[in-house]
Parts: C-alpha cells; structure tokens; sequence
C-alpha cells in the first residue's frame, strides 16, 4: 500500500484531487480502507452527482475513526444534497458539539435550514461560518442572500461587500445586490447585474435558476412582461432539469392525488365525517387552521394573527403527518376514517408536532395552523378537530396560479406542478373542488376571507375575522409587517408581507394572453366567487 499511498499524497499536494481520488477508489477496490481513502472515494462520488454513494463511504470512515467532526460534518452534507434534512441537521449540530469551530459544519447547516424554510435561522447559521473563517466567500454570500431576502439591508450589504471583495463574482453576493436593487427599484443595475451572473458557465444549477426567476422579477417591475414570461419560464424548465430524478419518481401526479381525495370523498356520507370527541390533552384554547391555495395570501393574514396578545403561529409544518399517513395515503384510508371511533392517537400526535414546533400551549390563547394545502385534509380536520376554526383565504384564481408560476419556490411535490399554468390551474381546480365539497358537506366552523376586500379595507375585514375566532380586535394587528420581521418568515412570501399592506391585485393582466390556455379551467371558480371577468 505505501507506493500507493505516496502516489496520493503526491497528488493532493500537487492540488490534483481528482486523481488522488482515482487512485483511492483503486486501493479500496483492492481491499485497503482507511479514513483518508474512503474521504477521497466520498469525495468523487458526490463530484459525480452520487451522494448517497458518498454517504456510504463515509459512514465506513466513521466506523473506523469515531466521532470525527470534520467527517460527521460531510455526512451532513451527503445528507442534504439527498433532500434528507431533518437528518442533515442532526449529523451537522452533532460535528458542531463536537468542534464548535468548524466553518464547513455551520455553512451546510445554514444551507440545510435554508432549504427547510428556516431563513432567520439559516442567516444565524451563515453568520457564524464567516465569522470563523473571515475567508470563507460562500459563507459571506449566502449570509448576504439571506439577510437581504429578510429585508435586512446593512447585514446584507455588509457581507456582499465582503464576499465581493475576496471574489467579485460571487453568485450569492450579486443575487442578493440584485434582490435589493429591484426592492428600490433600480431596475436597470439589478438587471445589469443578473445578466452577468447568468453569463457565468459554471454557475451552479440551483443559483441559475434563482438568479432567472429574479431577472423574470426585474422585468416584470420594469414593465417588460415578454422578457418576464420569458425569464419565468426558463427558470421553472431548469427547476424540472435540476429535480429530473426526483419528478420521475413520483407515482402519482399531485392533482391527481387531490382528484383522488375528492372522489374518496364524494363516495362516503357525510354522517362518515361526523365530529368524534375533543382532545383532553393539552392544547390553544382557540385552534385555527388557515388554509386555501399557495400564494393566496395566507401568509400575510398568519402574520396579522400572529400580531395579537397571546397568539401563536405555525407555517406550513405537516402536523398531521400521521392521520395523513393513515387516512390519505392509502386508497380507501378515508372510509377508515369515517368509522374509527378512538381519535386521541390522531390528536396526540398533532399536538406533540405544535409542541415540538415550539408552540407553548399552556400559554397560548390563539393557535394558528397555517398550511395552504391544508384544504384537502379537511376530511380529517372535520372528522378529529370538533370546535376548530378554519379560514380559507380567497384569491382571485387567476391571480393566485400566475402568482404560483412566477414564484420560485422550495422543491416539494406542489412546486414541481408550479413549473406549468395548465398543471398549476389544474392542481388549484382539484384543490378547491375539494374544499368546496368538504365545506358544503361535512360540520366545518367556516370563515371565508377575500384577499381584494382585506387590502380595500383592512380594519373592517380583520375585526370580522377577529369576530369569527373569538377574540379582541388591536390595532397591534396594522404592525404584521414587525411582526413577519421579528418572527421569521419561511414562505415564498416574506418579501411581500415585509412590505406591510399593498395592493397586489391584477398582476396577472399583462400576462394574460399567456394564459389563455388555463382560463377554461380557472373562469368557473372566477365567476363562482365574484371576481370581475
């Protein structure tokens, strides 16, 4: 083996990674194992795109050298280019108990937050990469993003001079110049910008498509909507390209899936969604599920909720994973639901996921269960939730599939059908026949809110929602967009609802030949709920 050996660290000193990787996937082959081979094995397989490959290997070289950070941190990192990363988080939080000082274990635990939606906390991530290792560009430039995306300026542009200045086209840092340039409306220094960003060859997949959805932004804010449909639209075909292997593996089509609920539906009573008996356990005393369609503005009315005394607020967290698991699921789960008659497993359940969500319930007066597509488990939510509230935000449909196409959004089964307006009508179609059925037909205490009348008079259209659930109407609730600041926003929303209260109505008209295609599926649900043709 020492010829070997000798011939690898020849290579790594030479910089030639490659090949020192070469020739330890040969000494593995021929039976030798050690830490540093299999780190160099690791290392080609993720290279090549082969991560959980990437894993194995280095799960073998913990085996030999237990509790190494720098090793359980790459395990991290295999982890989160998988999607796995509640995982990640574990292995990366492990490395940093272990070395608090390690820059590459805070930087992948920043991107895995990122990637879950926790942006606050990913910035915190990000920040102490680069406070460890002042030259690590990456840190900084995901730092600068972050912040930037949350609206905070000087952080941002703080660390985008900082990125900038060790890498003058660092991705991150130019995205996040560009972010707040179009926020000013600098229009033409943001679209300069992201040309040049773009011209980069080797720029990463995923910062090319963040970087074409923020050019699309540009252009539709400069009033140029061919160049932005045109943007939107390269971006969402590279968002398919980047997720291929994920989109092919999935067996069923989400409208589809949705479809399927609607038919389970339809073919039981409605005496088979009767309420069963309340949780005794601990929970809000006041529990609201917010609910409708992505982009239809449920994140600014969590927001709003979330500003008054004693509330609590939850966004898109699969709190009812479990009765999802047993009831949706599977074929034929719903009938199941209609006749079991011991809830508290289901309610439990939920109620340890808002707790550990960091929900204090013994202290709580309102809960708010934000979720978007929580409309299509209004099934289970009738059958085990009796004396919830819902409220189901209402949107102009064209408005709200535009909104989808345009946003660039976490990968998830939802956004993948985002990437199209026919597959996006479709999906809403399916998901607002559902809840139109559950709400017609099963004992669901109901509040519909319209996103038109809450932006033309917002004072009367929260104190009737305030009505609905029971509690005091503030003048707190004017400030959501302090309270989206201090608390964090996960949603494709945050820089929307940071904005405070703005008319965001009929962006959708200069597209509208565009969507010629999807007005036979959207115009009955427009003239259903009143929205001018």
């Amino acid at each position: 083996m020492r010829p070997a050996r000798s011939a690898i660290e020849a290579a790594l000193a030479a910089n030639d990674i490659a090949h020192a990787a070469a020739l330890a996937e040969t000494a593995l082959a021929a039976g030798e194992a050690t830490p540093m081979l299999l780190n160099l094995a690791a290392w080609a397989r993720e290279e090549a795109g082969d991560f959980a490959g990437a894993h194995r290997y280095l799960e073998q070289a913990l085996t030999l050298s237990p509790r190494d950070p720098l090793i359980i941190a790459a395990i991290g990192s295999a982890l989160r280019k998988q999607g796995l990363l509640a995982d990640a988080l574990a292995a990366l939080d492990q490395a940093i108990a272990i070395e608090p000082m390690l820059p590459s274990a805070w930087l992948d635990r920043g991107y895995a937050l990122e990637a879950s939606g926790s942006i606050a906390l990913a910035e915190h991530s990000f920040a102490r990469s680069a406070a460890i290792d002042p030259s690590n560009t990456p840190a900084w430039g995901a730092l600068a993003d972050a912040a930037a995306r949350q609206g905070r300026r000087d952080v941002a542009h703080d660390a985008c001079e900082r990125a900038l200045a060790i890498d003058a086209e660092e991705p991150r840092a130019m995205m996040a110049l560009a972010r707040l340039s179009i926020e000013e409306g600098a229009l033409e220094s943001a679209i300069a910008r992201l040309g040049a960003l773009l011209d980069q060859a080797a720029l990463p997949p995923v910062d090319r498509f963040i970087a074409l959805s923020l050019m699309g932004d540009a252009h539709d804010r400069a009033g140029t909507p061919e160049a932005a449909f045109d943007r939107y639209t390269q971006a969402n075909r590279l968002f398919e390209t980047i997720h291929a292997a994920d989109i092919a593996a999935i067996d069923e089509r989400q409208a589809d899936f949705v479809a399927r609920v609607d038919a389970e539906v339809a073919g039981i009573s409605p005496d088979g969604f009767r309420p069963l008996a309340p949780y005794a356990g601990g929970r809000a005393a006041i529990h609201a599920f917010l609910l409708g369609f992505p982009r239809s503005g449920t994140t600014l009315v969590e927001n709003i909720l979330a500003s008054l005394p004693g509330a609590a607020a939850i966004e898109e967290q699969p709190t009812l994973e479990a009765a999802d698991e047993a009831f949706l699921a599977k074929i034929g789960g719903l009938e199941w639901l209609a006749y079991i008659d011991d809830p508290q497993p289901f309610q439990r359940a939920y109620w340890g996921r808002v707790a550990a969500a960091g929900v204090a319930l013994e202290k709580t007066q309102l809960f708010v269960d934000m979720d978007p597509l929580k409309g299509i488990r209004l099934p289970i939510i009738a059958r085990l939730f009796p004396g919830a509230k819902v409220i189901v935000m209402r949107r102009d449909p064209r408005e709200v599939v535009w909104s989808c196409f345009r946003t660039a959004f976490a990968p998830s089964g939802s956004a993948i059908e985002f990437t199209s307006l026919m597959r996006t009508a479709q999906l809403y179609d399916a998901t607002i026949r559902l809840t139109e059925r559950c709400l017609a037909t099963m004992e669901i205490d109901a509040h519909i809110l319209r996103y038109d009348r809450l932006v033309e008079d917002f004072d009367a259209t929260t104190q009737s929602l305030c009505g609905f659930l029971g509690v005091d109407w503030t003048e707190d609730m004017r400030a959501f967009d302090k309270t989206a600041t201090a608390r964090g926003v996960s949603t494709a929303s945050i820089g929307q609802v940071r904005r405070g209260l703005y008319d965001g109505r009929r962006q959708w008209e200069p597209y509208a030949a565009r969507m010629d295609e999807v007005m036979p599926v959207l115009m009955p649900w427009v003239e259903k709920f009143g929205f001018e043709r």
